[in-house]
């Protein structure tokens, strides 16, 4: 780019179908060049060194998430071993343990005590690793316009706000909100054969970790409906009596990605008395 040229990347999945023969760097050459010129491809956007870093602090936080989740389990699978059962919360687990392990009378033994003691340990640090890196999510969105733009729309917070800004920028690669929901697997696929068409569920496509994020914050919506009177929270009333909390959850997080790829282009702020209307 520094030497004015225009840099285009090519979605891996898309080159993979044009590759002929062995794996080579010619065949490879061969299979860019021709997936580059078809129609209807999207190229990846070039991220910014700002965006890169967000995602990769998305990333590593997403696996001490995922540690957290194993560390706990064990926890709770060994003690279930040795007669003493667990709740489910992961407070309660906190809580509970170190009044185990200070219990003589249990029938603990000191090296599943002394094992038990390491991993919960280990569990506390993995939960302050997390709660730093939110800390650095939010510190570096405070300054962001974007960012904070986004921030106004119903069910994104910091962490979905600058997962969704690293991953797409100002939103322009897309043509409109529905190629947003649709790269994010948020649109219903299809089947179709000559004049018959069969709906299917939604296509789970692109990036798993964002869409993960934007259901859980229409997930977070749905539960304190009720609180607001505008046009997005009475289509949003109508469609759980209609279709369901979960249908309903899918549908408010497509709607929630094209308002923000609204929000994104056209550098506007969330209003509440236009949010079905653009996102239509």
């Amino acid at each position: 780019m520094a030497m004015g040229h225009t840099v285009r990347l090519v979605p891996a999945q898309h080159v993979k179908a044009f590759v002929r023969g062995n794996k080579n760097d010619h065949n490879d050459a061969l299979a860019i060049c021709e997936a580059a010129q078809r129609p209807g491809i999207h190229f990846v956007p070039v991220k910014s060194p700002a965006q890169q870093d967000m995602q990769m602090l998305h990333r590593i936080r997403s696996q001490h998430v995922a540690q957290n989740t194993v560390l706990a389990n064990q926890i709770r699978a060994y003690l279930r071993e040795n007669g003493i059962i667990m709740p489910k919360m992961i407070r309660s687990l906190l809580q509970e343990v170190p009044i185990i392990l200070a219990d003589a009378e249990n029938g603990l033994t000191d090296t599943a005590r002394e094992l038990i003691q390491h991993l919960y340990s280990e569990l506390l640090h993995v939960r302050q690793q997390i709660k730093l890196f939110d800390q650095k999510l939010k510190h570096i969105i405070s300054t962001d316009s974007a960012a904070q733009r986004l921030m106004s729309i119903p069910g994104i917070g910091p962490l979905v706000a600058s997962a969704l800004y690293s991953a797409i920028g100002n939103g322009q690669q897309f043509k409109n909100g529905r190629q947003l929901a649709a790269w994010l697997g948020l649109t219903p696929g299809h089947h179709s054969s000559a004049e018959k068409t069969i709906t299917l569920g939604m296509t789970k496509r692109g990036d798993a970790y964002l869409r993960t994020l934007l259901i859980h914050g229409a997930r977070t919506v749905i539960r304190w409906l009720g609180r607001n009177d505008n046009g997005l929270t009475r289509w949003l009333q109508a469609l759980v009596a209609r279709r369901g909390k979960q249908k309903a959850t899918v549908a408010l997080a497509n709607k929630i990605a094209r308002i923000a790829w609204v929000v994104l282009t056209r550098e506007e702020t969330y209003r509440a008395s236009k949010a079905c209307r653009i996102a239509a």
